[in-house]
């Protein structure tokens, strides 16, 4: 394998032929490089469709809605509000369930800051609501408990929310007005869903104090400990009954309350993509086998033009091994050059649109594993030993007497 007089014949006989081997080389660098584009390119469409998911994977949020049935005798058209104390209900009745909070929001909310002013969108949120939205202090800090229990008018602000106030370069630690009342912002964040990051956050304890005279929330959220979309729907079932006897809704009227399963989505969404990226796997491995085949086509044409010299190879005492070997080794080299180039060619490409894509953009990140490479780099050299394989088979068996009268 490292004799270097092989080499040496080897890289002669390619460059007797640069135009041929360069277009032959070509087939496997497009289908290399092909695969490369398509999988970096599925990663990041990914990447961009899981960053729209906002809540961490294992949650459930339920919302009220209308009825459109009739139950226990009253009728359609009823507006479904859940309330405060439905969490503890949904606690007691369901053990499954980790942690547990809500949300209301405040729309079109009146912010003044010194002589300017906004209208935002305000959740008032439980604490363990950070968590579920999956927001990230990028100054100062989050809500915690004891602005809940200690009832503090602080809160925090969403990092586009803060580019619409654009008068604060720092606004930690000073004071803005919601509807006429001081609250200090105690930090500035990110979400990973673009829709939390363009608004406020207090606790809703206080905005209950101070804003609300009653408990009402739109929706409730908490985490489960089950590990499949199929034990979680089961819980989301057990909660819609709960709540649809207290308010009085039938359990099958989806449009008495909504709800929303993390953990089935996601693994929708996972079982997509594992699809997707079969199907591209399979182009790419069939754009890479039409190349191979381009380059088995032209090594028989090589064994051909040498007809002659593997005779007299074989008349001088050339083993049938060692004349495989060469044809293998000639066809290895011209393969794995080609499909080095495209796959270092490809994964260059893929970085570099990458890194000039908008970091919160809906395609994101596209990437090439390194498990991946390592694949395609072994699948370059097992193509280019196959591509060989037939041809180095034919030479071997070309008898040296008919070799010499070949013309």
């Amino acid at each position: 394998m490292f004799d270097i007089d092989k080499w040496q014949e080897i890289i002669s006989a390619i460059s007797k032929n640069k135009l041929r081997t360069c277009l032959t080389g070509f087939s496997v660098f497009w289908g290399i490089f092909m695969l490369m584009i398509l999988l970096g390119s599925g990663k990041g469409l990914q990447n961009g469709i899981l960053s729209q998911f906002g809540h961490v994977t294992n949650s459930v949020t339920l919302w009220g809605g209308e009825t459109t049935m009739e139950c226990d005798g009253l009728g359609i058209g009823r507006d479904i509000t859940f309330r405060r104390e439905d969490l503890e209900l949904l606690r007691h009745d369901i053990p499954q369930i980790s942690e547990i909070t809500a949300r209301r929001n405040l729309w079109g909310t009146s912010i003044t800051y010194g002589d300017e002013y906004a209208n935002l969108t305000i959740d008032c949120i439980g604490t363990h609501m950070q968590t579920i939205n999956q927001l990230k202090a990028i100054d100062g800090r989050l809500l915690n408990r004891l602005d809940e229990t200690e009832l503090r008018k602080v809160v925090i602000i969403g990092k586009r929310a803060l580019e619409r106030m654009n008068r604060f370069d720092n606004p930690v630690g000073r004071y803005i007005n919601i509807e006429g009342v001081p609250f200090l912002v105690v930090g500035v964040f990110d979400a990973q869903n673009d829709r939390f990051s363009n608004r406020l956050c207090m606790p809703l304890d206080v905005a209950q104090r101070v804003f609300m005279p009653d408990t009402k929330v739109h929706n409730i959220c908490f985490t489960v400990s089950t590990r499949t979309s199929e034990e979680s729907d089961r819980i989301v079932k057990k909660a819609t009954q709960i709540l649809a006897a207290k308010y009085h809704f039938r359990p099958e009227d989806t449009r008495a309350m909504g709800s929303n399963n993390s953990q089935a989505d996601y693994e929708q969404v996972q079982t997509t993509f594992a699809g997707l990226t079969m199907f591209i796997a399979i182009i790419g491995i069939f754009t890479v086998i039409a190349g191979i085949v381009g380059v088995s086509n032209i090594m028989i044409i090589v064994v051909k033009e040498r007809t002659k010299e593997i005779g007299i190879r074989k008349a001088l005492g050339a083993t049938p091994a060692s004349i495989v070997g060469l044809i293998i080794q000639e066809s290895v080299v011209i393969t794995s050059v080609a499909g080095y180039m495209g796959l270092l060619a490809g994964v260059a490409i893929i970085e570099a649109v990458g890194g000039a894509l908008p970091a919160d953009g809906f395609f994101r990140s596209p990437s090439v594993d390194f498990g991946t490479a390592v694949t395609a780099a072994v699948l370059i050299v097992v193509a280019g030993a196959l591509a060989g394989y037939v041809p180095a088979k034919r030479a071997a068996s070309v008898r040296p007497i008919e070799a010499l009268r070949d013309e």
